[in-house]
């Protein structure tokens, strides 16, 4: 039976297209990285591959619906999931709704060991996201990594 996890909402201090854009191609995950982290890791525009403590991990872009959603899941990993990125247009314009939804196939084991994990994280990727939208970087964080995040 499948987990279900949804992150809270947060206002994001750009328009939906550029926030969709951001996230659209998956070599873009490389630079939210710390340099030291990104040996290993492979991307193109639909994948993004690394081996986590011995376990290969893979994502791949299931779908884009331009401007408003993307579909991952994964490929080959050691167990099935899905993340849907919500990119809705705001009650103000140039802001978006952003959250994130994930379905996870998680036996017990897992599910009593990451479940709390996950959720904390949705949340804290969702938060950061709002705060580098308004000028508040993150430790380690590189804007110029983004240019749709450039002020």
């Amino acid at each position: 039976m499948a987990s279900q996890y949804s992150s809270k909402h947060g206002i994001v201090s750009r328009p939906p297209y550029e926030l969709y854009m951001s996230f659209a191609d998956m070599r873009n995950f490389l630079n939210m990285l710390p340099e030291d982290k990104r040996q290993g890791v492979t991307a193109d525009f639909d994948t993004i591959e690394t081996t986590v403590q011995g376990f290969h991990v893979g994502v791949k872009v299931r779908s884009r619906v331009p401007y408003s959603l993307i579909e991952l899941e994964d490929h080959d990993a050691p167990f099935h999931f899905r993340v849907s990125l919500h990119f809705d247009a705001a009650d103000h314009p140039g802001k978006t709704d952003f959250h994130l939804e994930v379905q996870a196939e998680l036996n017990l084991m897992l599910k009593m060991l990451l479940g709390s994990k996950i959720q904390g994280a949705l949340d804290k990727i969702v938060d950061s996201l709002v705060d580098i939208s308004e000028g508040r970087m993150p430790e380690g964080f590189d804007p110029s990594q983004f240019p749709g995040f450039n002020s």
